[in-house]
């Protein structure tokens, strides 16, 4: 019900994690006038009326609701009016999201800044506050026996609409605690999980890395690990080993207390697999993602394995050192983009698809809802933050007018996109599960990619397009399966006792090898890289979701190939259902099943079928 300020990855804001921040820009003319946040549409700033007033009318509002209401959600159910609860519960959504949203993105924009960090805080512990009383909620739903839930339903049409989200609530309801536990736990997360997430977060972005007698941030120094120059990308290389291994006790103990906590609270909820939390927010099954894990693990040989020996082999050498994974090619596509090229090319890209397409997403680029400079303090990488449904979303990008940067756009467009077409949901129902979240985002990706390939009649232009696509296929498909198997064999272990930061080096090695293949040699120092990736320390688990939504479009675009007729208005209804489905519903008008094992296949062939082609292509 209540909203808190949301961390980069933390579920219910979605981000692309294969785009690195960069270099701070001296200006906005290089690539034209680039886009700023315009926040007023949240509130018009920290001090503003409009801002005290939504706090005090949730603070008055949370209390009105739970006295109304506490210990008498069965009778309401019975008598019919259990909306009358629903849609307050939604108000209040709302209006906490809305000061959750603006107290995140002011932070994202300048996380060094003091005030603004003293701010997110302030309006997550206010929240916090707010919602302990609200714990009752959810849980005294879940007493309800079910016939007379069921009852409820049947005789309520308004409240019908909601029976996805109360299927998914009652799974919940094995593992919730008593109530005076769930209020310790809640309480206890502020000076908890949260904390723990803020250290890092600060701790990571005051980190300075030296790489060639210059000092870099984490953002300058990962962008030039995809540098052109070898010795560049080596640099970085040492220098994120040599400051991370500074820093590997500090990092060590915030991944050994995180998963002693999660372990904490699975052991007293009684999950019975360390990602069964994961799978049951995600709206999943336990069997459909280890079906995804092993078939994306088996098919390592045919994809990664094969795909580094193949670049190898282009730059004339036996073997990638670890520096070399993401370099651009020798004959790489070095083509600049301006900002309004860029627009453009991605915008032309969903309209040829379908002209209503476009005119949901151009609003992003008109109203202040795409922030797209590079500065110091700002959050590196990319997301799409959905705020709530009475405003809209926001882009946040770090845009220096690569190729590269014109696909992310793409892919942050379209969780945008998402974002707006689910909104009349509501916002309970608009929530996308995270399997579904990456539908849109990496659909417009494969949309502009294939636009942009289209219009590419140079050959070595073309192939750079082809290897690029690949490598950020295997990226979100095969790197964050990896990810996720690196998680498992973490959480798996520290039951047993804290990890040393030698143990979690060893553990990533191993994952590494088997992911990455020979064609790939793990220098000195990488086995510390394990230790800048944010999805481990703020959604543990969360990074298979990437794997799940590559795939899912991979299939979803092999059907609109074989069938383009009607498939825009069945996509469509995909979107606008939001979180009021299950992934089995959903999927079903295109005749895909994600708990069939060729459901996997085909979207994994997808990425085995660019690797062929660059295969018999002469990269010269």
């Amino acid at each position: 019900m209540v909203r808190r300020p949301k961390t980069r990855e933390s579920p219910g804001m979605t981000d692309i994690v294969r785009a690195p921040a960069a270099p701070m820009q001296t200006g906005h003319n290089e690539f034209g006038t680039l886009p700023e946040w315009n926040l007023d549409d949240l509130y018009p700033g920290v001090d503003s009326p409009e801002l005290k007033r939504d706090l005090e009318w949730a603070k008055s509002a949370a209390k009105a609701f739970e006295a109304d209401y506490k210990g008498k959600l069965e009778a309401l159910a019975k008598s019919g009016r259990l909306h009358e609860a629903v849609d307050r519960a939604e108000k209040l959504g709302d209006v906490t999201g809305r000061l959750s949203a603006f107290s995140y993105l002011r932070y994202a924009l300048d996380t060094q800044n003091p005030e603004k960090a003293k701010f997110l805080g302030d309006i997550g512990q206010a929240l916090t506050d707010l919602s302990t009383g609200l714990l009752f909620w959810e849980l005294e739903l879940n007493r309800i026996d079910d016939q007379v839930i069921e009852a409820a339903l049947a005789m309520d049409e308004h409240l019908a609409r909601y029976r996805h989200w109360f299927a998914e609530l009652r799974k919940a309801k094995p593992y919730q605690l008593d109530d005076k536990l769930e209020e310790l736990f809640h309480e206890k997360s502020v000076t908890g999980a949260q904390a723990w997430n803020r250290l890092f977060d600060e701790t990571m972005a005051a980190l300075k890395f030296e790489v060639g007698g210059e000092i870099l941030p984490i953002e300058g120094t990962l962008h030039l690990l995809s540098d052109k120059d070898e010795k560049k990308r080596e640099a970085a290389f040492q220098g994120l080993g040599k400051t991370l291994s500074d820093n590997s006790r500090l990092f060590t103990h915030i991944t050994n207390v995180l998963a002693k906590d999660k372990e904490i609270s699975d052991r007293w909820r009684g999950y019975k697999d360390i990602a069964d939390s994961r799978h049951m927010a995600n709206s999943v099954e336990r069997e459909v993602v280890d079906a995804l894990e092993t078939a994306v693990r088996s098919a390592y040989p045919r994809l990664s394995h094969r795909y580094y020996q193949m670049k190898a082999k282009w730059f004339g050498k036996d073997q990638l050192n670890a520096w070399d994974r993401n370099a651009p090619l020798p004959t790489s596509d070095e083509r600049t983009f301006d900002w309004e090229s860029a627009k453009t090319t991605v915008l032309d890209a969903y309209g040829r698809f379908s002209p209503k397409l476009r005119e949901v997403a151009e609003p992003f680029f008109v109203g202040g809802w795409i922030d797209a400079p590079v500065h110091a303090g700002k959050s590196p990488g990319a997301f799409a933050h959905p705020t709530v449904p009475s405003a809209h979303p926001y882009l946040m990008l770090n845009y220096l007018g690569k190729p590269r940067d014109v696909m992310t756009l793409a892919h942050e467009l379209g969780h945008g996109v998402h974002q707006v077409l689910a909104g009349p949901q509501g916002s309970i129902l608009s929530n996308t599960p995270l399997t579904l979240a990456e539908t849109a985002s990496v659909f417009g990706e494969m949309l502009t990619f294939r636009a942009m390939l289209d219009k590419t009649t140079d050959k070595k232009h073309r192939f750079a397009m082809l290897s690029s696509k690949v490598e950020d296929m295997l990226n979100t498909v095969v790197r964050q399966i990896a990810f996720y198997s690196f998680e498992r064999r973490v959480h798996t272990a520290r039951k047993a006792g804290e990890l040393t930061t030698e143990q979690l080096n060893a553990i990533w090695l191993e994952v590494s090898v088997e992911s990455l293949g020979p064609a790939i040699k793990l220098n000195e120092g990488y086995g510390i890289f394990w230790s800048y990736i944010p999805h481990f320390i703020h959604s543990p688990f969360y990074v298979y979701a990437y794997a799940f939504g590559d795939c899912l479009v991979n299939s979803l675009y092999a059907q609109y190939e074989k069938a383009s007729d009607g498939f825009a208005e069945r996509y469509f209804e995909l979107l606008k259902a939001g979180g009021s489905k299950h992934h089995s519903e959903l999927l079903k008008p295109f005749g895909l099943d994600a708990r069939d094992p060729n459901f996997w296949s085909l979207g994994l062939s997808m990425i085995e079928r660019l690797i062929g082609e660059l295969d018999a292509t002469d990269p010269t």
